[in-house]
């Protein structure tokens, strides 16, 4: 099927996308009031989704918005898109936002929110990032202080994401007093010389995510041990291998920063080995 004659869900109804409309002072365009969630999509089954949606729950409790479903309708929405879009890889992607109202910082009590959910087709699989890696720049970090909260106020990392791609790369890392924070839509690590993976731990600093919640399990099974920190620039630099993770890439060698190789320059064989594990428990608890 193709992008221009899908179904998409708005506040409870699937309509054709040309018919899909949003009131122009819904608080998600006006203020960037609002949570969202990307869940991928492989052999048109859901990865990952008990993760997103206990996130989404978190979300939305910390600033205040009600979802107007529970989870399980959520997912069967979602289900039910995958199948009407004909949906093989891609993903969802879901928002909710306060409600709309007359344009206000305040905002009424009894706001009805808003739920928009919607399949794009993307090829997730046989990428050459798999041969390759990924290329990053570092940015500061120019965000608040609760990237904890999956909110769609993303200008930061918009704009991270520009001056990423201005210098030929495909992600941005970004930089608070020294030290890598996450990138623009993805959570950081490095691989030490004696098998550590390194990666913040949660905090109000950087957002759950939740493949890397789903591949920290998979850690000893790979080889390798945790160890949950901060690390700076020169450590990625110098790091036996890197590697992002988020729901779009998955896990995923980061083979460059700032220009400069991270070990020999192509993905190592532990980032490597952790994608594999990570892909193949993905596809198994798929629904």
């Amino acid at each position: 099927m193709s992008q221009a004659a899908r179904t998409v869900y708005i506040n409870g109804e699937f309509l054709p996308e040309a018919e899909a409309r949003i009131s122009v002072f819904d608080r998600g365009f006006l203020f960037g009031d609002g949570i969202y969630e990307v869940t991928s999509v492989i052999d048109g089954k859901l990865i990952d989704s008990d993760l997103h949606m206990a996130r989404l729950e978190r979300s939305v409790g910390e600033i205040g918005i009600r979802l107007p479903v529970t989870t399980q309708q959520i997912v069967e929405a979602e289900r039910r898109l995958i199948a009407e879009n004909d949906l093989t890889e891609g993903m969802i992607y879901l928002q909710v936002t306060r409600g709309a109202e007359d344009r206000n910082f305040l905002f009424s009590a009894d706001l009805q929110p808003t739920l928009v959910m919607f399949t794009q087709a993307k090829k997730l699989l046989g990428g050459a990032v798999e041969q390759t890696g990924i290329a990053v720049k570092s940015v500061p970090d120019q965000r608040w202080e609760r990237r904890d909260i999956k909110s769609v106020c993303l200008l930061p990392q918009v704009l991270a994401k520009r001056i990423a791609k201005e210098h030929g790369c495909d992600e941005a890392w970004m930089i608070e007093d020294g030290l890598v924070t996450e990138g623009a839509s993805s959570t950081a690590y490095i691989i030490t010389g004696d098998g550590k993976l390194v990666t913040r731990a949660n905090s109000n600093k950087t957002l759950p995510g939740c493949t890397r919640h789903a591949a920290l399990q998979l850690v000893k099974e790979a080889g390798l041990t945790l160890e949950e920190r901060a690390f700076t620039l020169q450590e990625a630099l110098e790091a036996r291998e890197a590697a992002l993770t988020s729901a779009s890439n998955f896990v995923v060698s980061v083979t460059k920063i700032d220009g400069k190789p991270v070990g020999d320059g192509k993905p190592g064989p532990l980032v490597s080995r952790l994608r594999e594990l990570y892909l193949e428990n993905a596809k198994r608890t798929a629904i």
